[in-house]
């Protein structure tokens, strides 16, 4: 949607709802670049780049007053249709035409009689506007317990500890409490492994999106689509049950877009996690034993430890963050990389190896991972078998930090 005829005509086809995208993006000064996912956007929309950031020259004072002129545009239309307001006008598909001057080949033979019929006239009593507010039923939702079961540790940072079960249509499980957190004690949250939470079931969508600092949740089981959505700092464990006999490294535990835009926090998974694993992390630490297609696209930021095999176009967008990835076969690997913007390296530095042993060691505790343990029995042969998927910019990035630091310290 980009003008108040386009708002106009939503609203007669049935919609009471309006988005907008791109429009506002370009009253804030966006040229279209098309350069979103690289962090190069020359006029600091995004960008993580300070200096580039600096050139963001938008304010929201130019979206409202977009939104003021698409809103008065409607006005203006709508009074010349005769409606007085949004609700009379919605799904009045009866005056709208077809444009028969549009004549394009791929609308021959395009019947549009069922969609410009109104609801009216096969239904007449039907309402074509929202008269009762959809019912969410929040006041059943498994957080209500959790966060009763939490108030001394949300108001007075006492430790707690309990177990529960979960089921699939239990979704966004964690998010209200992780909202108590934050309302009582900010961004901070609270101290790590204050509310500890032991679950066991298949979880629904959205296990621990956005969770708050402080809290950890324990999984025996298996989670469904985006598992740490928007993770902000708390600790999510999930593995098989202890009594499965199937090897948790050959199936999938976690569904598609785990951990997607994960800002902190930490993750580990005992199995291997779907497609578009990682989209857009950027701050979260995590361990995984093998991911699908599209895995870290977009990642900005974080670390990642893959210790199995990786699907198709694995780093696309990659521009920030690092990766090590178990990959005996490094040929396959290379051949599933989009090496677009990363570049893969062994992995050598002390600091990537000491990082590397940590995360891997805190897998194999949290988990009982047997491949987390394998990999330490045989350290010194597993790390030459460890590569490392770094942005090639990030990478450059970081060594003129370096360069100014150690020129700084000589100057001084």
């Amino acid at each position: 949607l980009k003008t108040g005829r386009d708002v106009v005509i939503a609203a007669l086809l049935g919609a009471e709802e309006y988005g907008f995208a791109t429009a506002p993006l370009i009253t804030m000064g966006c040229i279209m670049m098309r350069k979103c996912h690289l962090n190069t956007c020359p006029v600091g929309i995004a960008t993580q780049d300070p200096e580039l950031r600096k050139k963001f020259s938008g304010k929201p004072e130019h979206v409202v007053n977009y939104l003021f002129l698409v809103a008065e545009e409607v006005r203006e239309i709508m009074a010349s249709l005769g409606f007085r307001s949004i609700n009379e006008m919605v799904g009045h598909v009866e005056v709208l035409e077809i444009d028969e001057a549009v004549r394009h080949w791929k609308a021959k033979g395009l019947d549009l009689t069922p969609i410009l019929t109104p609801a009216a006239g096969p239904h007449p009593d039907t309402v074509t506007h929202c008269t009762i507010s959809q019912n969410h039923g929040l006041e059943e939702v498994l957080d209500n317990e959790l966060i009763k079961k939490s108030l001394a540790a949300i108001h007075e940072r006492m430790p707690v500890r309990f177990s529960m079960e979960i089921e699939n249509i239990d979704r966004a499980f964690g998010t209200m409490l992780s909202h108590e957190v934050s309302k009582a004690n900010g961004e901070s949250g609270l101290p790590d492994g204050t509310i500890h939470i032991d679950v066991v079931g298949s979880a629904g969508q959205s296990l621990g999106a956005w969770l708050a600092p402080g809290v950890t949740i324990e999984l025996s089981g298996d989670a469904n689509d985006y598992v740490g959505k928007g993770l902000s700092g708390g600790r999510i464990i999930i593995a098989p049950p202890k009594e499965s006999t199937f090897a948790a490294e050959e199936n999938i535990i976690i569904g598609n877009v785990a951990l997607y835009g994960a800002t902190a926090g930490e993750a580990y998974f005992r199995g291997m996690a779907a497609e578009r694993f990682c989209v857009r992390n950027s701050g979260a630490c995590t361990v995984v034993e093998g991911v699908g297609d599209h895995g870290l696209e977009y990642m900005t930021g974080g670390r990642v430890v893959i210790l199995g095999p990786t699907g198709r176009n694995l780093a696309a967008g990659m521009s920030g963050g690092a990766a090590f990835v178990f990959a005996p076969d490094r040929d396959t690997l290379r051949l599933n990389c989009n090496l677009e913007l990363v570049e893969l390296e062994s992995v050598e530095t002390t600091e990537d190896i000491e990082e590397l042993k940590e995360l891997i060691q805190k897998h194999a505790d949290y988990t009982g991972s047997t491949v987390a343990q394998s990999i330490l029995e045989s350290w010194e042969q597993s790390l030459s078998q460890f590569v490392k998927v770094m942005p090639r910019d990030y990478k450059r990035a970081l060594a003129e930090m370096v360069e100014e630091s150690e020129v700084s310290v000589v100057t001084k």
